[in-house]
């Protein structure tokens, strides 16, 4: 939506598309550096390069993402509706922020092993941030391809909804069967974070998907 009457005469500030299509990248830079760190994790590998690298990759989104809310704070005219830039920003950094936290947390807690179901959730995730990204790359030009916007909007919707089907059966399983506390504590723990992990790309893509309706 236009922020003023005189924003149908001016053009529009190209600085945010290139700005939020580096927040992205990193996004999902960071989310293929956690299907490796996990499946390391699971085969006993050494972890802290993959480690290290999630966290740059954390760091860096945090430097794009205060640039945007620079330009935000500087710039009259912006492509759609300023809210929405930052609402839209700000759900991206959360996805690396929680990738980070994924991480962070296998690496604090050192579980004597890793489900499958965790390699799962990352798989999703690092599915869902490709999928952000594309629609990121689409939304430059959001009337010609509002409808592959919203299809892959849908397809988030649809990834939120196996990890939370994978999340749930994988909790009942590990209250049934897992004896040592500890470990129940550490995976339950884990676990709920990379889901969350799922449910912020997902609620990226309702953002989008609000920006497509406004702007229709």
């Amino acid at each position: 939506m236009d922020n003023s009457f005189f924003s149908k005469f001016t053009p529009k500030e190209p600085k945010f598309f290139p700005l939020l299509d580096q927040l992205v990248e990193t996004a999902l830079k960071a989310s293929h550096l956690l299907v490796d760190f996990v499946e390391k994790k699971r085969n006993n590998e050494d972890t802290s390069d993959s480690y290290r690298l999630i966290k740059e990759q954390e760091r860096a989104g945090d430097v794009i993402t205060q640039a945007i809310f620079d330009a935000l704070s500087s710039t009259f005219i912006t492509p759609f509706d300023r809210e929405d830039v930052h609402h839209l920003t700000d759900k991206l950094d959360d996805v690396l922020d929680i990738i980070n936290s994924c991480a962070k947390r296998i690496n604090i807690y050192n579980p004597k092993t890793l489900p499958p179901e965790a390699l799962e959730l990352a798989k999703m995730l690092a599915e869902g941030a490709a999928d952000l990204q594309q629609c990121i790359l689409k939304i430059h030009n959001l009337k010609k391809h509002s409808d592959d916007i919203l299809s892959l909007c849908e397809k988030l919707h649809r990834m939120e909804n196996r990890g939370d089907e994978t999340y749930e059966d994988f909790i009942k399983h590990l209250f049934e069967k897992e004896k040592d506390t500890i470990e129940l504590i550490k995976l339950k723990n884990i676990m709920e974070e990379l889901e969350r992990a799922t449910d912020a790309a997902e609620h990226a893509g309702k953002i989008i998907k609000t920006i497509i309706v406004k702007n229709a």
